[in-house]
């Protein structure tokens, strides 16, 4: 008999051990309007974004300049007497396309670079 009671007091005690604990209570919200602003600027983390949205763009400015500026010239050393800007198949400016898709793929390359960079440096 004391070895039943010594299983119902384990199965008790498992019982007890899987009973889900009941909910923290929730954090009561900010009182005033300049605590609810610095909640919000602070949860959703918006001087971060205002920051990335701004190198980003600078980014986007520098690797256009790269483009411009230093690949093109040699592809233009490439195609002597050939403006690749101004190709065009009807009315379509092929050299144009040629161009933003060559800056897009230095952007990408550019940003897979810093986010790994960023990865092995443990940043997220």
């Amino acid at each position: 008999m004391s070895q039943q009671n010594e299983m119902l007091e384990e199965l008790k005690k498992i019982r007890e051990l899987l009973e889900p604990k009941p909910a923290p209570p929730e954090p009561q919200p900010p009182q005033g309007m300049l605590n609810e602003f610095k909640a919000f600027l602070s949860q959703y983390k918006v001087l971060g974004m205002a920051v990335a949205f701004i190198l980003g763009l600078y980014l986007g400015a520098l690797v256009n300049a790269l483009v411009d500026d230093l690949i093109m010239p040699i592809v233009e050393l490439a195609m002597p007497g050939i403006e690749w800007e101004f190709i065009t198949v009807g009315p379509f400016r092929i050299g144009h396309f040629i161009g933003s898709v060559i800056t897009f793929l230095i952007v990408a390359l550019v940003i897979f670079l810093i986010v790994k960079i960023a990865k092995r440096m443990g940043l997220e």
